[in-house]
């Protein structure tokens, strides 16, 4: 009997011994996520990256170890509506201001819808107008809509079921926000020209909210919406 049981010894032991789980190399992953990064025409996700890095990389890992080591160059690894970029540091964007495309400027109009939608998210025409206190017309909300910083969300249940406006993420990524709780206050706000003239003294700044999740005064869109009801109309008068 003890010769069959010093056979079967080495085959117990091999049975027992524990796997070794392969962890990839740190370096070589970094360099894998920063190729990625620079080659992509639009931020990623960590799990984006997580999906082409090898086996349990630690991608918050890897992460910050680039935006640390890309922190004092002339491109920073950002975060831009919860997803990671590179951008021009922000004191040289003035050394490539005469090499980017000049795109078309909103008028004041504009500019003030899109504060408004932004702060007061979700809303309607008519509390855009309250808000401004005069006309919106269609031209400015389809500008918005053009440049796809605004977005449709539902329906006001309300009467004549208003339709409700919100942001996108590509407004937040346009001006380097990671979420919409990054907007300036109120007196960025004025410097940088969204609000103009006299505030009242009981004016407040509302904290924003992007949630995709319907509120409760909200219904979903329906498949009629290609033209928003509160859209037909073109008003004269405004500023």
């Amino acid at each position: 009997m003890l010769p069959d049981m010093q056979d079967e010894a080495p085959e117990a032991m091999e049975d027992e011994t524990p796997e070794v789980s392969h962890v990839p190399d740190h370096g070589e992953a970094m360099r894998i996520a920063e190729a990625l990064l620079f080659a992509s025409a639009a931020p990623l996700s960590a799990e984006e990256l997580a999906g082409r890095l090898p086996e349990g990389a630690d991608v918050e890992k890897i992460l910050q170890d680039l935006a640390e080591l890309y922190a004092l160059r002339g491109v920073n690894l950002v975060r831009v509506a919860g997803k990671w970029t590179f951008r021009t540091a922000s004191d040289l964007s003035f050394v490539l201001a005469r090499d980017v495309v000049e795109q078309r400027k909103l008028s004041r109009a504009a500019m003030e819808t899109l504060a408004i939608i932004a702060y007061h998210q979700p809303v309607t025409r008519a509390e855009i107008e309250e808000i401004r206190g005069v006309a919106t017309s269609k031209g400015t909300i389809d500008t918005l809509l053009e440049t796809g910083w605004i977005r449709l969300r539902g329906r006001r249940k309300a009467p004549g079921r208003p339709v409700t406006y919100g942001t996108t993420p590509a407004f937040l990524e346009h001006f380097g926000l990671d979420a919409i709780e990054d907007l300036p206050g109120l007196e960025e706000l004025k410097g940088a020209g969204f609000i103009e003239g006299r505030v009242p003294s009981d004016f407040s700044v509302p904290v924003p909210s992007d949630a995709d999740i319907l509120r409760e005064d909200e219904d979903p869109l329906e498949d009629d919406l290609l033209q928003p009801l509160d859209m037909h109309q073109t008003e004269a008068g405004e500023e």
